[in-house]
């Protein structure tokens, strides 16, 4: 039985504990390195839940048949700290202050499920976002992936938006299709004045790039809020023929691998130049900050990192459970944040259970510190 045994735990078992080790040590570093200066490590922090996954296994496992590999388990997740709570949040406290906050939504609605090839499907899908919206009824809201026509059509949304909120105050930044008149963006809706609204501009923004920030100053009652609405660099890997449809087979799957690795890649350094100019810019805002949106980043990477210095996530402050916000086709998990000043607190936070987008709606109040 001891021989037995002795081959069970012996080089094999022990190099796949290792690689495990070494890539949630890997993971712990992706938010504090930027992408450029080691391209790979980003992937590491993206692999995050894998490798946690993995070392608790071996931790397990070990932990059997009584090994010092146990140990090891364990200290290799100790060294991650606080670092494992940005994943998972067990707060879930409302406050009992009765003063009124801000209530602010963000939600990525894919442009209201507008490609779907069965239009009365699209139509169900956008009458299901405008009824969430009604039944939240936020003070201010943030949606990503907007999409409205110059004039009004059958897939009508200005209007139905307007009236629902019951307000005409916006601020919106899109790409604009000539010949269908059509605008894709981002757009920030407010029941309250905005008495400034502006953008910060990155690098390359055009008809085929969805990604913006923009801003506005809002008024409630006495106290002034600055909003930010972010829209951080997609992947986009759904427009590369190598990836998605027939042409993954014709071209299999190693060519597939490498236009994947190069799109994430060239994503995880524009997210890292936006978030350092949206941090910039927030930096300098004379009013308490709220920064909202959809990152296209999971709390072990360096974009998160950037906001996280400055600012609290208001899920690690009032959320439950793990908080998954992306329920497409990739499984990203956490990428939709809602970050907040030192001013600030939060009173309330839910996410949204069931949503006809890919991505789940995010509802927060917040009220300032007397």
């Amino acid at each position: 039985m001891s021989k037995k045994r002795n081959i069970l735990l012996s080089g094999p078992f022990k190099l796949a504990s290792a690689l495990s080790f070494i890539g949630l040590l890997l993971s712990y570093l992706a938010p504090f390195i930027h992408p450029s200066s080691i391209p790979a490590l980003p992937f590491f922090g993206l692999s995050y839940p894998i490798f946690l996954g993995l070392t608790i296994f071996w931790l397990l496992f070990w932990g059997f048949f009584r090994s010092k590999w146990a140990i090891y388990s364990l200290l290799v997740l100790l060294i991650g700290g606080k670092l494992h709570f940005r994943n998972f949040a067990l707060s879930n406290a409302a406050s009992s202050n009765s003063e009124p906050g801000l209530k602010v939504l963000t939600y990525n609605v894919r442009l209201f499920d507008l490609f779907n090839p069965d239009f009365e499907e699209a139509l169900k899908s956008r009458n299901e976002i405008f009824a969430y919206i009604r039944n939240e009824q936020p003070d201010v809201l943030c949606l990503q992936e907007f999409y409205r026509q110059d004039k009004p059509t059958r897939f009508e949304i200005m209007d139905s938006l307007n009236a629902l909120l019951q307000t005409k105050d916006y601020h919106e930044r899109s790409a604009h299709k000539r010949a269908t008149r059509e605008n894709y963006g981002i757009a920030l809706f407010s029941k309250y004045p905005m008495i400034a609204r502006g953008d910060v501009m990155f690098e390359s923004q055009g008809v085929q790039d969805f990604n913006y920030c923009i801003f506005a100053d809002i008024v409630k009652n006495q106290d002034t809020f600055r909003v930010y609405n972010v829209h951080l660099q997609s992947i986009r890997l759904n427009t590369d023929p190598h990836i998605e449809g027939e042409e993954v087979k014709t071209y299999g799957s190693k060519k597939g691998a490498l236009a994947v690795y190069r799109k994430l890649r060239v994503a995880f350094e524009k997210r890292a130049e936006q978030a350092r100019r949206v941090v910039e810019h927030f930096k300098t805002s004379p009013y308490p900050v709220i920064v909202c949106g959809d990152f296209n980043d999971t709390p072990m990477s360096y974009t998160y990192n950037q906001f996280q210095l400055f600012l609290q996530d208001a899920y690690r402050s009032c959320g439950w459970g793990l908080g998954t916000t992306y329920v497409g086709r990739l499984p990203a998990g956490r990428i939709d944040y809602l970050f907040y000043g030192p001013q600030l607190y939060v009173a309330d936070f839910k996410i949204q259970k069931k949503t006809p987008s890919d991505h789940r709606a995010i509802t927060c109040i917040f009220k300032k510190h007397q």
